[in-house]
């Protein structure tokens, strides 16, 4: 008799991997093994660097642990009946002893609580192939059973299929790959491939891991489009790309778990709808899947999940216990400092940048556009003191391999300092990084954890960021991002529906890979969050489109690329069609690219076609750390040489800025009139007491309003605190509505504190005026009426027809389309549909996207109400102010002037420097900087720069008839008085006579502000 069986932990032989480590299993990541083990699928909601990928992957692992044990027993089962069947005289054993092997095989099993099993010489072979890990996740421990036991409980578990060790046992299977991990960036692929393989090495586990994505090597993508890897982690558009293919379904079959890593980066776009889609399709082949989504804090945690998990309503919704924590340091301008109010890039901190990194190991630092990381790279070589190779560039536009080798530097440790955008925003795990510096505002709260997640990426370190500031009044969005996250407040993401461009390349997709039928592939579709309201109307023109592109479009055979059998199957028989659509498949689109390649040297990664087409051949630009002279374009390609000098110009990308999101900005509005209790506010006070000394701070239940002439106009600036993209189409509409009331020419500019309007003609203005403008009622109609539609729709057509398919890409071998050739065939389409076949799917869909994502009509409903319910706090200062000058300089870009921009806002921000400077100043005193003078005069006041905000062409609005004018008043401080005639307006910034201020003490006037610098 042997001793009764030992009880254990069901997760004993990953708790042993982690203790051998010195770590232990977080309490999440047990309930997610748990739970995944009884087959639910879920939302594991965890910071940045707190084990959320052991946390996934130790569920698939605990199954194939409890599978090769399983083979283990029942090859060992199997020797022992072969040996009690052979004649007893050939082993030389008595019958009494093969009697004894029988009865041993069918003895009862060992459950808790039951007498132990009776053991014999063939038990104790079995005990040597090892232990049998029953399969109860639900409860705390678990029986390791006797070899040759079966746990009841065992047999209600999901058992997935068999690893290669189990197949040589002799165990059938259903298909090869049981896991499918799916990442949204390549960089993210291949750091995740590295982190499988760890612990499944460690564990004796006989997988194959291997990666699908744009960069995997040719044994990856063989492995992956045979089915031969156990493992595979894939993008979203390399899954739509497998799916293309008839073999898919039966390789994907015996699946049994899905992980989706970073969700929250795929919940609000295009990507995530055509992966909403792709997922509904593997539920039909391998219903017994479970699906895990992987995410970072979200402010709309249950919608992703039901979007994720519309088959599982109600999932489990599991979250760390304790949140990471996270320490946020400002690198603050010292006291009397120059430091401008807006606009730079923040070259100036170069030097302090520079000790910073010094004082740390390993840093990360993140710029918010391309352009700013080439700068920034740019200056700190010219002061770097260690190896050049050890300070290094990494943005999404490079060459694949040389971002993979930065990568590899950060990892090995050979790179002290990268300089990146978001290219390296998610899970890339790097735990040498001891530092990361945000360069600039993170424009929102869930950009700042995932950045800051970067640092000390290890289970239980803390987060740190150092934020970097470009200007003064990023203080205050410092301070706001700190405030939010204190509170837990994170911003939502806002899933898409009814993107009828990704189902259409979603049907063809699966035409090709196989044909479908429109019945079952309806309420398949139907099935997902994306198209849960799809129409049948809305689908038999989705199916009419993808047969013969609509009714205007029927007559080309380009557009004929799907064919109905006569089984009532939707087929691609084309193989020319066949190819263009594999090229074609995701929804990533972007503006015309030209690859940069070196003479003699490989390819340094893509430039907008739009900036390398003004260059010149010798010109010198700055690119992937390097500055580069032109040599030729030629082929959609820009051959280059190193430059022997070093003063280039830096691309410019589209779409290169990042508005803030509209929780922060009303947090900034909070902080501004808060009390000062943070550091980045106290620095701040110089500046806050100008703008309530000359007009007002902002206010949470008051909307600030200000009216200003200057010799280029009327200016109204309005502070609603929405972020750029509402400003914008607010702007197009105060502009519109304003105009209707008398006959007056606009222009506007926005960032995103704000809105700037200014009219050639004085125009009336009081504040009823402002309560009417901003009214809620007639929103849709006055945005149809005022907005250029036609040429918005226009451009947002380009991008669905390209996800479509009417605009398909070069076959291989062919020369690339150029951007102009898209626009001019992206244009034909559109006219061609909008005269021939105005009630088109793609038509309807551009109105409504750019409705939605262009002019955020929702946001900007919710905007108007709020400003219309608020009191308005108009007031008629004297000079531009801190919170207005930036708007205003912004708006100096579209005039005309023999002067380039930066000279004429230097010159009006010294005269606006020398305006509000003190009369009698004192002698400095050693005081702290929210410190004020005897006479209430600020100290320490910074400087002044304007913001690099959108400006848009001015909008002219007029009327067949003048109203009379009306009485303008405004309440001013409180009071109410005239607004002030042109003649008699005196003070602005471009007529100030400008006077000496070499007697005033340099902390006791306002510095100069300094002209902004480019992007």
């Amino acid at each position: 008799m042997t001793p009764p069986a030992a009880r254990t932990r069901f997760d004993a032989p990953l708790a042993d991997w982690f203790a051998a480590r010195g770590w232990t299993p977080a309490p999440f990541q047990r309930e997610a093994w748990r739970r995944w083990r009884r087959g639910e699928s879920g939302l594991l909601v965890t910071p940045t660097g707190s084990g959320k990928t052991l946390a996934a992957l130790g569920g698939p692992l605990l199954d194939a642990l409890a599978e090769v044990a399983q083979a283990s027993v029942a090859s060992a089962k199997a020797k022992a009946k072969a040996k009690a069947k052979a004649p007893a005289r050939s082993r030389g054993v008595s019958a009494a002893a093969t009697r004894a092997v029988r009865t041993s095989d069918n003895a009862p099993a060992a459950h808790e609580g039951g007498a132990p099993a009776t053991t014999t010489s063939t038990t104790a072979a079995s005990d040597r192939a090892g232990p049998r890990i029953t399969s109860d996740p639900g409860a705390p421990e678990a029986v390791i059973a006797a070899p040759g036991t079966v746990d009841a409980r065992d047999r209600d578990a999901p058992v997935p299929p068999a690893s290669r060790s189990t197949r040589r046992a002799g165990v059938s299977t259903a298909g090869r790959t049981r896991l499918l991990w799916i990442t949204p960036l390549r960089a993210l692929a291949s750091d995740t491939v590295r982190a499988l393989r760890e612990p499944i090495a460690a564990l004796g586990l006989d997988w194959t891991v291997a990666m699908r994505t744009g960069d995997a090597s040719s044994r990856d993508r063989r492995l992956a489009r045979q089915g031969r890897a156990d493992a595979l982690v894939i993008t979203p558009e390399s899954l739509a790309l497998l799916l293309s293919y008839p073999d898919t379904a039966a390789q994907l079959a015996g699946l049994r778990g899905i992980v989706v890593d970073e969700w929250h980066e795929l919940l609000g776009n295009k990507r995530g709808v055509l992966l909403q889609l792709c997922l509904a399709r593997l539920r039909a082949w391998a219903p017994q899947a479970r699906t895990w989504g992987l995410s970072a804090t979200l402010g709309n945690l249950e919608q992703a999940r039901d979007v994720l998990l519309p088959h599982a309503p109600g999932a489990a919704i599991l979250q760390a216990a304790k949140p990471r924590s996270l320490t946020l340091e400002t690198l603050l301008p010292e006291a009397g400092e120059r430091f401008p109010w807006a606009g730079h890039l923040g070259l100036s901190q170069v030097q302090r940048v520079a000790a910073q990194l010094q004082a740390a190991g390993t840093t990360l630092l993140f710029a918010n556009t391309r352009s700013q990381a080439e700068l920034w790279h740019r200056a700190l070589a010219a002061t770097w003191l260690d190896a050049p190779d050890t300070l290094a560039l990494h943005h999404g536009s490079l060459d694949p391999k040389l971002r993979a080798a930065v990568e590899q530097g950060l990892r090995e440790g050979r790179v002290r300092c990268v300089v990146a955008t978001s290219s390296l925003d998610l899970g890339v795990d790097f735990p040498a990084v001891d530092q990361v510096l945000q360069l600039g505002s993170p424009k929102g709260m869930a950009r700042l954890l995932q950045r800051a997640g970067r640092a000390r990426h290890r289970p239980g370190e803390a987060g740190h960021v150092v934020c970097v500031p470009t200007h003064a009044l990023e203080l205050a969005e410092y301070a706001a991002a700190r405030a939010a996250l204190a509170d837990g407040q994170i911003e939502a993401r806002v899933p898409l529906r009814l993107s009828l461009d990704v189902l259409a390349q979603h049907c063809v997709t699966l035409a090709l890979g196989g044909g479908f039928a429109p019945d079952a592939l309806l309420r398949e579709v139907r099935g997902t969050h994306a198209f849960a309201g799809l129409t049948d109307a809305q689908w038999t023109a989705v199916l009419a489109f993808i047969v013969r592109g609509g009714q205007a479009l029927q007559h080309y055979p380009e557009y004929t690329r799907v064919v109905l059998d006569d089984d009532g199957t939707y087929r691609v028989h084309d193989r020319r069609i066949a190819q263009r659509h594999r090229l074609s498949i995701g929804t990533i689109t972007s503006d015309g690219a030209l690859q940069v390649k070196l003479l003699r040297g490989g390819t340094l990664g893509s430039v907008e076609e739009g900036f390398l087409s003004r260059l010149r051949p010798r010109d010198r630009f700055q690119f992937a750390g390097r500055t580069l002279e032109l040599v030729r374009l030629q082929d959609m390609t820009a051959y280059v040489r190193i430059a022997k000098r070093a003063d280039g110009i830096v691309p410019r990308w589209q779409g290169g800025r990042m508005p803030m999101s509209g929780e922060l900005g009303a947090r900034v509005a909070q902080v501004l009139a808060g009390p000062r209790d943070s550091p980045e506010l106290r620095a701040l006070a110089p500046l806050l007491d100008l703008q309530a000394r000359l007009s007002a701070l902002p206010s949470p239940g008051r909307l600030l309003a200000e009216f200003v002439k200057t010799r280029e106009g009327w200016h109204l600036f309005l502070y609603p605190f929405a972020g750029r993209g509402v400003h914008e189409g607010l702007a197009a509409l105060l502009a519109l509505r304003w105009g209707r009331r008398a006959p007056n020419t606009f222009a506007f500019a926005v960032n995103d504190y704000g809105l700037a309007l200014t009219a050639q003609a004085q125009p009336e203005l009081d504040a009823d005026l402002m309560h009417d403008l901003l009214s809620p009622v007639g929103l849709v109609e006055d945005l149809q009426a005022g907005a250029n539609l036609a040429e918005l729709a226009r451009r947002q057509f380009r991008e669905i027809a390209r996800v479509a398919g009417l605009l398909p890409p070069s076959l291989p071998g062919r020369a690339l389309r150029s951007l102009r050739q898209l626009q001019a065939s992206s244009g034909l389409l559109f006219d061609v549909l909008q005269r021939h076949d105005p009630g088109h799917l793609l038509l309807e869909q551009a109105e409504r996207e750019v409705f939605e994502a262009q002019l955020e009509v929702r946001a900007l409903q919710a905007v108007l109400e709020r400003c219309h319910a608020q009191p308005l706090d108009l007031h008629l200062p004297q000079t531009l102010t801190p919170l207005s000058f930036p708007l205003w300089a912004d708006a100096m870009r579209g005039t005309h002037s023999s002067e380039d921009w930066r000279t004429r806002v230097q010159r009006a921000a010294e005269r606006l420097e020398h305006r509000h400077r003190p009369r009698h100043p004192r002698s400095p005193q050693p005081r702290s900087p929210d410190k004020r003078s005897a006479s209430g005069t600020p100290r320490n006041v910074p400087t002044s720069t304007p913001t690099a905000s959108t400006t848009r062409p001015a909008a002219s609005a007029s009327t067949r008839q003048t109203p009379a004018p009306r009485k303008r008043t405004s309440t001013v401080a409180g009071q109410s008085r005239k607004a002030p005639a042109a003649s008699n307006r005196r003070g602005n910034a471009a007529d100030s006579p400008a006077r000496s201020s070499a007697a005033v003490p340099a902390d006791a006037r306002p510095p100069a502000p300094r002209p902004p610098r480019d992007d």
